[in-house]
């Protein structure tokens, strides 16, 4: 599983902040049945300086989409689109493995503006 095991090497501060990661509320969420791994779609809103997003997640086998409308999550939106199956994920949405190796989502504990860049 991505993420486990023994830390990173070391980066300069310049690297991280390359990395473009903000907070958004998910406007929808729906089965993505054509992915190898269960996952589902995400319509996630950044608010008006990157609008709406699309995102492929695997985390359908700890959350349900209805649960999942309304909810602010973490995503990285600088990174190249990327095909997965029939759809073109635009952000990658964080989360981190449970003990089973399951994804649970990141995101803030308390409601922060949409678009908000983590620092």
């Amino acid at each position: 599983m991505p993420g486990s095991g023994e830390a990173s090497p070391e980066i300069a501060f310049g690297d991280f902040a390359k990395v473009d990661i903000r907070v958004g509320t998910i406007m929808r969420a729906e089965p993505f049945p054509e992915a190898r791994k269960p996952a589902l779609i995400l319509w996630i809103d950044f608010g008006p300086a990157i609008g709406e997003k699309k995102s492929s997640a695997r985390i359908a086998l700890r959350y349900a989409p209805e649960e999942l409308v309304g909810r602010q999550v973490a995503a990285v939106v600088n990174f190249p689109p990327r095909q997965i199956g029939p759809l073109m994920s635009e952000v990658l949405t964080l989360g981190f493995p449970d003990e089973k190796g399951g994804v649970v989502l990141f995101s803030p504990d308390l409601k922060v503006p949409d678009g908000g860049r983590l620092f």
